[in-house]
């Protein structure tokens, strides 16, 4: 495989194992409420719960992706495995 297939793979991987993450940090934090606030809270209360949840399952998922990319990088060495995103041109 060249650069540039491994880059592209890379970047779908990470967008899925994102997208895993979130969903699965939504339905774990989703349980956890609605089992620690059963009973004690108005079921219109749940209305502005969900907002919360998912806010803070993006935000989980983010510092999740941001920490398996850090080991990644750390253990793979970037530079000789994939293309760069972004390329400065150079000024004449």
């Amino acid at each position: 495989m060249n650069k540039k297939l491994n880059t592209v793979l890379f970047i779908i991987g990470g967008t899925v194992f994102n997208v895993l993450v979130t969903i699965i940090s939504f339905l774990v934090l989703f349980i956890i409420c609605s089992n620690l606030l059963y009973g004690r809270i108005s079921e219109n209360a749940y209305g502005w719960l969900l907002p919360v949840i998912f806010v803070a399952s993006i935000a989980a998922s983010f510092f999740i992706y941001r920490l398996v990319i850090k080991i990644v990088v750390k253990k793979i060495d970037v530079e000789k495995y994939f293309n760069p995103l972004f390329v400065s041109r150079k000024r004449r």
